[in-house]
């Protein structure tokens, strides 16, 4: 398939972008929705999303970056070039969720009301984001007999970007449901998020053939796990003690 959607003005604007745009703009029209369901300030999550999204999409291709720099040392400018792929999911979370607790004390809102709003539309912009993957023949695994598998330089592959893909579509339809029906503490829908995300991850990579790596480790899994711990601490703490202690966090007008 052609990396190439389309050219404008000379330049060659390529599918994986498309594609993770694609997924960010309904992922802000979902939370948006969720926003006029329950009362929340749209303007206050726009000016949130301003915020988180620049600085997640920067973290995630630092992190890229800092686990392939024999790839970058000797040619610095292809650091900011992003089309052809390069960015990490993992750094994208770690920045994203550090902007969001810095805006939120600034502001006084409740971090935790704020991002069960957005944490349905993540997993599925996520889920929608794999796809450039497909494209730019990346995140595959190793080779299969399997019916599904696809072919990626002339081998057999597991499609590994679709497990994850699928995976994530599930835990949306899940936070979704559980959000509405389930949640007892705002926050708990978040803490399910990297609960279940990490769990979908942690095994799709290791079916992976691209991995970043450090000291011989899947940087993924061992992310994954951190992110499992602290999903399973805020939820465990939310049930425990209501939502008294971890709302200190910030207070909600």
């Amino acid at each position: 398939m052609d990396r190439v959607a389309f050219t404008l003005f000379g330049i060659d604007v390529m599918w994986y972008g498309v594609i993770i745009a694609a997924g960010l703009l309904l992922g802000i029209i979902l939370s948006l929705k969720e926003c006029r369901r329950i009362g929340f300030s749209e303007d206050t999550l726009i000016d949130f999303l301003l915020t988180v999204i620049p600085v997640g999409i920067i973290c995630a291709r630092l992190y890229y970056v800092a686990f392939t720099w024999d790839d970058y040392s000797q040619n610095l400018v292809e650091i900011i070039n992003i089309r052809h792929g390069g960015l990490a999911i993992h750094g994208g979370l770690f920045g994203g969720i550090v902007a969001g607790l810095i805006f939120c004390k600034i502001r006084k809102i409740n971090f935790f009301r704020i991002i069960d709003i957005i944490a349905p539309p993540v997993i599925l912009a996520q889920a929608i984001g794999r796809w450039g993957n497909f494209v730019n023949q990346e995140a595959h695994g190793g080779p299969t007999n399997l019916p599904w598998g696809i072919m990626v330089n002339g081998v057999k592959v597991h499609p590994t970007f679709l497990y994850e893909s699928l995976g994530n579509i599930i835990i949306f339809f899940f936070l979704v449901w559980y959000r509405k029906h389930k949640r007892k503490n705002e926050g708990e829908v978040f803490a399910l998020y990297l609960m279940l995300y990490s769990v979908v991850r942690f095994f799709v990579e290791g079916l992976r053939t691209d991995s970043l790596m450090f000291l011989g480790l899947r940087t993924a899994q061992i992310a994954s796990i951190g992110m499992f711990l602290a999903g399973l601490a805020i939820f465990y703490i939310l049930r425990r003690y209501k939502k008294d202690k971890l709302n200190d966090i910030s207070e909600s007008k």
